[in-house]
């Protein structure tokens, strides 16, 4: 279980022990051979164990009269403003962020406090200090390169979906780009796709491509009950730190989310801190699609102690993202998916709060957080995915990314953890 505790205020997550659990069982497979591992993510990117910030004077997850948290990096040569010389996005930001405040410091707090009572969130670390893996994403090139492939023509549509692995072992074949990739086995799988090895999960279909080649994801024909996408936002940091592609707002509109979504199929959306976003979830996006928003969820961020990785009133960076939740209203042309499920209200201003990884992009799983508004056995599905989850089907020009064999540490399994069961 990664959730430690809940309440009416939300959740306390582990995410890092929610990937290992997903890994625990996997078959590697090498020239054909296979052998027993476990695949865990490196400790040391969910050890968070101080604020970004060093000591000073602000707020912390306490609410007292606690030290600021002052930025350490070298002063900048930009010309530096009054401090109220504040543009109106930055006016937006902070008024939004007044209406939300005391919602996040005090459920924060709550949640916190409840964690540290049954010995989680107490800074204790068992991992040495190790530098973080690091791997060059190449997968969004090679989604561009894979442009120049022909479509896959009418009469191949019917096979837009291939096994990870082969009876006998063989990925040599498997289409990344235009096909689904299943993996259907009770085992994760240790696979080389591209040249490089990757962990699969078992239970996971996934689809690498760009808005260009998603129409195999559409012709895969499921509706899924369960939507969750991560946009890549446009932002300043973003486009200065060329980390990754960003993506205009409004071309999101071309998601096929009406396709692909079954009636009351519960929509969530990460946004950034920036208003101008939030607004176009709400006002632009969701009611194209035909999305009724019903929800704001905060997923806060902390330190393995519990404190805040930035001020709560930073003027730089929150510690806190949101998240937009929705329902897909069915309309006449679009009910041929599932039967309706009744349907769960979504309470609204609930916080998830977690340890974050230290790899840039990299979000916590809200499998177990969401379950309780789907219906059982729902179709899950995660747009713009940089990792893959058990039971899931995931989409993205860096679907892999976080899979890389480089953020894993493997053991070999002995027989007995496999006693009974079938890894091919």
């Amino acid at each position: 279980m990664s959730v430690l505790f809940q309440s009416s205020s939300g959740w306390v997550l582990d995410a890092h022990s929610l990937i290992d659990q997903s890994n625990a069982r996997c078959v590697r497979w090498a020239d054909k051979h296979k052998s027993r591992v476990k695949c865990s993510f490196k400790k040391q990117c969910f050890q968070i164990l101080k604020s970004h910030y060093c000591q000073s004077a602000s707020t912390d997850v306490d609410g007292g009269n606690a030290e600021v948290l002052q930025k350490t990096d070298k002063p900048s040569k930009k010309r530096k403003r009054k401090q109220n010389e504040l543009n109106q996005g930055e006016i937006d930001s902070q008024a939004l962020h007044e209406k939300i405040r005391s919602v996040v410091l005090e459920g924060t707090k709550s949640l916190v406090d409840s964690a540290q009572s049954l010995g989680y969130l107490n800074g204790q670390t068992k991992t040495e200090k190790e530098p973080l893996p690091w791997q060059e994403c190449r997968l969004a090139a090679l989604c561009e390169m894979a442009k120049e492939l022909p479509l896959v023509d009418d009469e191949e549509q019917a096979e837009c979906v291939q096994l990870l692995v082969t009876e006998d072992g063989c990925t040599s074949h498997v289409d990344l780009f235009s096909r689904v990739t299943e993996n259907k086995n009770d085992w994760g799988a240790v696979v080389t796709l591209t040249g490089e090895e990757y962990v699969i999960p078992p239970h996971t279909a996934f689809l690498l491509s760009d808005f260009t080649r998603i129409q195999p994801l559409v012709q895969h024909g499921r509706r899924f009950d369960l939507i969750v996408m991560d946009p890549p936002w446009e932002n300043k940091s973003v486009k200065r730190s060329r980390r990754y592609s960003s993506l205009p707002s409004s071309q999101l509109k071309r998601l096929p989310v009406p396709l692909l979504a079954s009636p009351n199929c519960l929509v969530v959306t990460w946004v950034t801190n920036r208003p101008s976003h939030l607004r176009f979830v709400r006002d632009e996006l969701y009611p194209h699609w035909g999305v009724q928003v019903v929800a704001e969820w905060f997923w806060v961020k902390v330190t393995t102690s519990g404190q805040f990785v930035f001020p709560l009133d930073s003027q730089h960076k929150r510690p806190y993202e949101t998240l937009v939740l929705g329902r897909y209203r069915s309309s006449a042309n679009t009910s041929a998916g599932p039967s309706e499920m009744a349907e769960v209200p979504v309470e609204d201003k609930r916080l998830i709060v977690s340890v974050p990884s230290a790899l840039h992009s990299q979000k916590p799983s809200l499998s177990e957080v969401l379950r309780p508004y789907v219906r059982a056995e729902a179709g899950c599905l995660e747009l713009f995915a940089r990792s893959l989850q058990p039971g899931w089907t995931s989409w993205g020009n860096e679907v892999l990314k976080f899979q890389h064999i480089s953020y894993f540490t493997l053991t070999p399994a002995g027989d007995q953890s496999f006693k009974g069961k079938d890894c091919a």
